[in-house]
């Protein structure tokens, strides 16, 4: 089928910078099966059946998904609702909360760094910020605590989202940092740094960079590829949010109290325990910085998507995401430009980490540089590959054996560590005839 003329609309944020409109695009050989919209390249069958069977299901209620292969778009589609009150469509530009996909941006702003010289992973984190250097912290290097071994997955120090947003409380949050004493010994055991990951890397980033990352992101990153990530979005890209529909907390529980008794050494069943635990690490560790009355909607609200929390406030497209692992996932390169080299790339395929048992989510995971490594046959049969999920399924992954970047969003959270309908999705992408083939 011939291709169309390529449409995009822009936008302009406070700064006057490009802000960039995920539109049609041009449309590939075959028509998304119904209830799906979009498009798909031949050879990729069985993901569009998939993606669409998800939404037939009500397993979704909206959600989009991009892949490229080779820097070329080869799966678009989107479908469902992006609000029910109101019945608005999920278009091929809306924009959801991507939580934890977030430390992936935030992995890649660190690459930048490492790959202009600016940071050296075995070097101290003191170094860089010498207030981190004490209780205990004097010998972490940045390599350890990119890695989730650093033994920093919580705060003594009670603090909000609302400290964490409000410029003016940056003293209380960096103390509260540089006090906090290690809950092992550095190196010694991986734990997952659900919350704390994002408020250590981002400070240590703007000690090095001289500016929030963010901005740094935008100019040096996504706007180049074309991608409508943003951590700290502006107003004017608000009307394109969708409404976020995370599983209530009564629903929540009872399916962890079911998994736990039913299935008692399955990951959900061990997170679960570790989670109820009075005082445990894992329960630690996703309660601080609190979220409020407002429970993890505080993350889809206005305050919180403008913020650059490097944890959990990136907000953005399925199109965008996969346009940010561009370069990851084709040697630093896109379309002619050069972002990273290729040797550093090369460390990050892999696995820098690795527990069979992390001590927070209780299942196989490891990590190179802040990316996820997650077991094989998950999310890619090729171990090289990396990103990061976030809570409730979202996906941002680079393939560099395949040269695939893949991005996934929806607004309707699932309860698991990791979605069924991401991993179920991921495998069409690897069952499909175009890869199969390869």
């Amino acid at each position: 089928m011939a291709q169309g003329p390529k449409k995009t609309r822009t936008r302009r944020n406070r700064d006057r910078a490009i802000v960039p409109r995920v539109t049609d695009g041009n449309t590939l050989d075959h028509t998304a099966p119904m209830p799906a919209r979009g498009s798909y390249a031949e050879g990729y069958g069985p993901v569009a059946r998939t993606f669409a069977a998800q939404l037939a299901s009500g397993a979704e209620t909206g959600a989009a998904l991009s892949i490229y292969r080779d820097g070329k778009r080869v799966v678009d589609l989107w479908g469902g609702l992006a609000d029910r009150e109101t019945e608005r469509p999920w278009e091929r530009d809306t924009r959801i909360v991507v939580f934890s996909v977030t430390k992936g941006f935030a992995a890649m702003a660190m690459a930048l760094l490492i790959d202009r010289g600016l940071l050296d992973l075995d070097a101290r984190v003191g170094e860089y910020w010498p207030g981190f250097a004490r209780e205990g912290k004097e010998g972490i290097d940045v390599r350890t605590l990119l890695g989730h071994s650093a033994g920093l997955p919580y705060l003594d120090a009670k603090l909000t989202l609302d400290d964490c947003v409000d410029p003016s409380r940056r003293s209380v949050v960096v103390d509260a940092m540089e006090q906090q004493r290690p809950a092992w010994a550095p190196g010694e055991k991986q734990g997952y740094h659900a919350l704390t990951y994002g408020l250590f890397v981002a400070e240590l980033f703007e000690r090095i960079a001289g500016e929030p990352m963010g901005p740094f992101l935008r100019r040096e990153l996504l706007e180049p590829l074309g991608s409508d990530v943003y951590l700290g979005a502006p107003p004017e890209l608000d009307a394109l949010n969708a409404t976020l529909y995370p599983v209530a907390l009564p629903a929540r529980l009872r399916h962890m109290a079911l998994a736990a008794f039913r299935h008692p050494d399955s990951t959900e069943g061990r997170a679960t325990r570790a989670l109820v635990a009075r005082d445990s690490i894992a329960r630690r560790a996703f309660t601080n910085p609190a979220m409020g009355k407002e429970g993890i909607q505080a993350y889809a609200k206005p305050p919180v998507r403008r913020a650059n929390l490097a944890w959990a406030s990136a907000t953005a497209s399925a199109e965008g995401i996969a346009r940010a692992y561009l370069p990851f996932a084709s040697g630093g390169t896109h379309d002619g430009r050069r972002y990273l080299a290729e040797s550093t790339l090369a460390p990050i395929h892999r696995r820098q980490s690795w527990s069979e048992r992390d001590v927070i989510l209780q299942k196989p995971v490891g990590w190179s540089q802040g990316f996820l490594k997650e077991e094989r046959h998950l999310f890619s049969p090729n171990p090289e590959s990396f990103g990061h999920a976030g809570i409730g399924g979202p996906l941002g992954w680079a393939d560099p054996v395949d040269r695939i970047a893949f991005g996934y969003t929806l607004n309707r959270s699932d309860w698991r560590i990791r979605s069924p309908r991401a991993i179920a999705l991921c495998r069409a992408l690897y069952e499909s005839p175009a890869l199969l083939a390869r």
